[in-house]
Formats: structure tokens, C-alpha cells, sequence
């Protein structure tokens, strides 16, 4: 489903996003990449639905090496991929159902799927009666939903969650992650980049942790884990050898 490949990402300023990192994804997967601010889980979410490219190495998706992939196949790609922000990305002007239907509307759906489908996945997340309601009406946990309606309303093969619980409260937070679990259940692979170190530790699904853009952790049913000792010591070795300083 999803391959990385010795995947390095070094911005114009210089600064090393990722490097080397290794990992592969599998279908239906729940998968929490985490780490320090600036580890690099953010450049890695982006690069899955081709918002960046790397400077180096191989990101495959469904197969497709990204770094091939002509400009006029992205949208295609991303029809396959659900985006959830810690900032919501609602369209101010629309409402719920609006926002929610803009995401089918650029694929070319059919009015009448788009009649039956947006009611449907609005309630799905529990939005029924904010169907008509604009993004300014809404409270915080509202927006996050109806964003994560707008990312699964095309039924996606893969949902991205980048920090989507930064902007909320504990309760809210928990919402949020438990729509992305049921999400997950029906198949959907689901990868979530966060700092909730609580909501890691009570899922306990597969952690990848990233520390100065190492992949520096890769278990099944972890914890958010801390990067000291070993782990911190481990990941300064390979930034070391890989940059061929002594």
C-alpha cells in the first residue's frame, strides 16, 4: 500500500526533514507516526499524497512510484486519499453539506451520488444537524468532523491525518480519533502524525517514531514511547553515518 525506501527530504535552507527512512505501510492499517516538533511527520504526510517529492529514495503508493508520476496523474492519485489538517481547511463561504459535497464535485460525481452520499457520511460523524451550518457556526470539533467527512466522503483507500487533534480539547480529541478507528475498521488505512501522547498509548496500534528525521521506532501495539537513552543515542549514529561524519 504504502513504501518508503531510504527516503531522504532536504529543504533549499538545508534543513534535513527525513533521512533515510525506511518503512512500509500495509492495507488496512492503523498506523500513529510521532515524534518531537520538527522530527519530520509532517514531510512525511506530505510526500504519501505528493505535496512534496523526495530528494531521494522511493515513495511508492498502491504501487506507483511517486517520483514518476506526471503531473496530470496526481489528482488521480489523490482521489484515493482521504487529507485531514490541524487546521480544518473548511471552505468559509460553503456550509457543511457544501464543503463535504466540494470533495465530490471535483472528482465529476454524479449529483444524485452526491445527494445520497453527503447526507449519509455527515452522519456518519455525527453533523446531520449542522448540514446547513457555516464553518464559523461551527465549534472547533465540529469543524475537524466535518473536515473528516470532506476526506472519507469519496471512500478513499487511504485516510492522512496530520496533527488533527492539535487545535482540540482532550474530550473533542478523543471524538476525532474514535471516527478514524471506525473509519479503519471498515478497511481504510489510516496514518495519523501526532503529538497526543495519551490517545497513542490508550489505541495502541503500530508506532512509528521519527526523532531528527530518522525512523528511530517501528512496533506493532506501542506506545508513544519517549526518545531518550538508546533510542536518541541509536538515531544521532545513523544521522552521523549518513552524513559521513566520523
Amino acid at each position: 500500500m504504502l513504501q518508503f525506501y531510504d527516503v531522504c527530504k532536504t529543504y533549499p535552507n538545508g534543513t534535513v526533514a527525513l533521512n533515510k527512512a525506511s518503512a512500509t505501510i500495509s492495507k488496512g492499517e492503523f498506523v500513529f507516526i510521532v515524534g518531537p516538533s520538527g522530527a519530520g511527520k509532517s514531510t512525511l504526510v506530505r510526500l504519501i499524497y505528493r505535496e512534496e517529492l523526495p530528494t531521494s529514495g522511493y515513495v511508492f503508493v498502491n504501487g506507483a512510484n511517486l517520483s514518476r508520476l506526471k503531473p496530470r496523474a496526481i489528482p488521480y492519485l489523490r482521489r484515493n486519499i482521504g487529507i485531514v489538517f490541524q487546521d480544518y481547511k473548511l471552505l468559509p463561504r460553503q456550509t457543511t453539506h457544501e464543503n463535504v459535497a466540494f470533495a465530490m464535485r471535483v472528482i465529476g460525481a454524479t449529483p444524485r451520488d452526491i445527494a445520497r452520499r453527503v447526507p449519509a457520511t455527515l452522519d456518519l460523524v455525527g453533523l446531520s444537524d449542522k448540514a446547513d451550518a457555516y464553518p464559523d457556526e461551527l465549534s472547533g470539533g465540529e469543524q475537524q468532523r466535518a473536515a473528516l467527512a470532506r476526506a472519507i466522503v469519496n471512500r478513499p483507500l487511504i485516510v492522512l491525518a496530520d496533527e488533527p487533534t492539535g487545535n482540540l480539547d482532550p474530550v473533542t480529541s478523543w471524538g476525532i480519533v474514535q471516527l478514524l478507528l471506525e473509519i479503519n475498521r471498515g478497511g481504510t488505512t489510516v496514518v495519523m502524525a501526532t503529538h497526543a501522547k495519551t490517545i497513542v498509548d490508550s489505541v495502541r496500534r503500530r508506532v512509528i517514531a521519527l526523532d531528527r528525521g530518522c525512523i528511530v521506532r517501528d512496533k506493532q501495539r506501542s506506545d508513544y514511547g519517549d526518545l531518550g537513552g538508546g533510542e536518541r543515542a541509536w538515531a544521532q549514529g545513523l544521522s552521523a553515518s549518513s552524513s559521513g561524519k566520523p
